[in-house]
């Protein structure tokens, strides 16, 4: 007879367990909320914090890497607050709406909250209380572990809006600032109408905070969407996107990641309409033992759509890059054409690269491909740029700058390509000096 074997929980598994039984109670959203947070902790409950033996996890084993968890965040006072006004700089010079989280809470305070025709902007812990969060929970499928976490014991985030036709004049701007080394557990909930064009800017400066952060957006028929999504922590941080994009839909995303020790970034998106185009990109710059993990699970659910998917990481000192990209293509959707590219740029031999990008296709009528490289510097290129009396240092910056600038031009709206290039170029600079 086989005796059930039961692993022993690591120190950060059991405060996470703790911090849930602590809070259950206080956590904003009864009924229907309370039953959805359960069931999640359940799938934590049952399989823990995710490691190398899952397939998804391999390169990224939470279980040996988060040690411990740190305390749940608290309503931030007003020092915290104060500090908060100087986060989310990457992109100083474009002018946004700034909607601003301290601590993993909203701060109506510092944000800008300007009444706009068809714009609707609110709090997910005001939404929960009032049992007004319908579509939570319904924009992509998934039992990841992080994701389940984040349900169980998310406390707060935006909720915001956008209606049919609208056409939002500036960029939201979401500012997740962190003042202290806590844990937080950030949720929002976006979701556009049929025909709306919007610009969304996901960005974490949240120091040495634990954070996991999941948005769910929900984009309709015919609507138009940017979104950015800019990390620069000096704590854990794994985040999680989950789409469900309609028909006739333009969907673009760009992830820019930078001076963050350990981040994973994921992805799940799903085009549930016709005629949907998507671009999925983004840059990483990895230097010391910093550790960027990008995983996509991209879901073709309809046919006749179109995905492009482009990553590039820079990779100095003894730091790792993990990409994983997936593209499923359902039975039905005939006439899909989606491609899948990954490129790494080696600046030191401790550096490691890993990139798995896979394909799984059960439609006979579409075009598909996938692709990965990773490489040093082309050193007959460097010694052009030498002879032509241009340092040793500025001839691999200009390269550089060159290998990221591809994927950065991409970016349709001028104010924010310029602004993380320009980011891109000082991280090139402190990397020299």
């Amino acid at each position: 007879m086989a005796a059930d074997v039961t692993p022993m929980k690591t120190s950060a598994e059991q405060a996470l367990s703790a911090a849930y039984a602590a809070a259950r109670k206080t956590l904003p959203g009864k009924g229907a909320i309370a039953t959805l947070r359960e069931q999640a902790f359940e799938r934590f409950e049952a399989r823990g914090l995710p490691h190398r033996r899952v397939e998804e996890w391999k390169y990224t084993d939470l279980r040996a890497l988060m040690r411990d968890m740190a305390p749940l965040a608290s309503a931030p006072d007003a020092a915290a607050k104060a500090k908060a006004k100087d986060a989310g700089k990457l992109i100083a010079g474009v002018e946004t709406r700034r909607i601003v989280f301290v601590d993993g809470v909203f701060a109506p305070e510092l944000s800008d909250l300007t009444p706009e025709p068809g714009l609707t902007i609110g709090s997910l812990a005001e939404r929960l209380t009032k049992g007004n969060a319908p579509a939570l929970g319904t924009a992509f499928a998934t039992d990841d572990v992080a994701v389940a976490l984040n349900t169980a014991l998310m406390g707060d985030g935006a909720v915001i809006d956008v209606a049919a036709h609208a056409r939002i004049k500036k960029p939201i701007h979401l500012v997740f600032a962190g003042s202290t080394p806590t844990s937080s557990f950030v949720r929002s909930l976006i979701t556009i109408g049929e025909g709306a064009e919007v610009t969304l800017i996901e960005d974490h400066d949240s120091g040495e905070a634990q954070v996991n952060a999941a948005l769910e957006l929900i984009v309709g028929d015919h609507a138009r969407v940017d979104y950015f999504k800019l990390t620069q922590a000096q704590g854990l941080h794994v985040a999680s996107l989950l789409a469900r994009i309609g028909a006739d839909a333009r969907f673009n995303t760009f992830a820019y990641t930078a001076g963050s020790p350990l981040v994973r970034n994921q992805s799940f998106i799903r085009f549930d309409g016709e005629r949907t185009h998507g671009g999925i990109r983004g840059v990483n710059l990895l230097r010391g033992k910093d550790h960027v993990d990008t995983t996509l699970l991209i879901m073709h659910a309809k046919g006749h759509c179109e995905s492009r998917e482009q990553f590039k990481t820079v990779l100095d000192g003894e730091s790792h890059g993990v990409f994983q990209g997936k593209i499923v293509v359902a039975q039905h959707a005939q006439k899909t054409d989606a491609k899948m590219m990954t490129r790494s740029l080696l600046l030191s031999e401790q550096a490691e690269a890993d990139n798995k990008p896979e394909l799984e296709i059960f439609a006979d009528d579409v075009v598909c491909g996938h692709g990965a490289t990773a490489g040093a510097l082309d050193p007959g290129l460097k010694f052009y740029l030498m002879s032509r009396g241009i340092s040793d240092a500025e001839a691999e910056a200009l390269l550089i700058q060159a290998f990221i600038g591809e994927t950065v031009e991409e970016i349709a709206h001028e104010g924010i390509r310029e602004a993380l290039m320009n980011a891109a170029i000082a991280w090139l600079r402190a990397r020299a000096a």
